[in-house]
């Protein structure tokens, strides 16, 4: 190395790396950083209305693929409706006051959106969850005319907390697309309990030994 390249000014590179938080890690769920150098300026009702509405934009497009990729290409309607209002409503959390631009230049996501990053990717991880464990089974629900369906069957399928009557319908009506949800037949189930005359039987018997 020549003398004069010590006396060079540094270089560096500012460039988002592979940790960094962005939209592409968001869609999957990917641990990151957030690198974005967050240069606050005044507060702007124009900039936090321009940040809702960057996230706003995907909602459709993360929430369809969230659920296809769970179901192996295959769509849920019904599911990605649900997702998209959660993922609206979880958009709240994004203006950041209009002080900076929720995404800056090179796709990071600001420091300051940490609560927004999370908040929406909570929304499509628990919709990856239902896509998996409850979609074909609230299907199939609602075609067969089963108590709690729509947007409760998919949270209550998913957290296990299906009312009686509806874990008889889905047993009933569709126990080959819902086997996975439905409790074990006889789990925890006790021995009938023996009649009186069969318990002296039983130890009339056992004394006679």
């Amino acid at each position: 190395m020549p003398p004069e390249a010590l006396a060079a000014p540094p270089v560096s590179d500012d460039s988002p790396t592979a940790w960094s938080c962005t939209i592409d890690t968001l869609r999957e769920g990917k641990e990151c950083v957030f690198e974005s150098d967050d240069s606050r300026g005044a507060p702007s009702a124009e900039q936090d209305a321009a940040n809702r509405k960057t996230m706003k934009d995907l909602a459709r497009v993360l929430c369809t693929e969230v659920v296809a990729n769970a179901r192996e290409g295959r769509s849920d309607a019904t599911l990605v409706t649900l997702c998209e209002r959660r993922y609206v409503s979880a958009t709240e959390q994004c203006g950041m006051g209009g002080s900076t631009p929720v995404v800056d230049v090179k796709g990071r996501f600001a420091a300051g959106a940490r609560s927004c990053y999370r908040g929406l990717s909570t929304v499509l991880q628990e919709t990856q969850l239902m896509a998996t464990v409850a979609s074909s089974c609230c299907e199939c629900a609602a075609r067969r005319g089963c108590p709690g369906t729509g947007d409760r069957c998919y949270a209550d399928v998913s957290q296990q907390m299906s009312s009686p009557a509806t874990l008889a319908c889905l047993s009933e009506r569709c126990e080959d697309v819902c086997s996975v949800v439905l409790p074990a037949s006889g789990a925890g189930a006790r021995s009938a309990p023996k009649s009186p005359e069969k318990e002296r039987s039983t130890r009339s018997g056992s004394a006679s030994l």
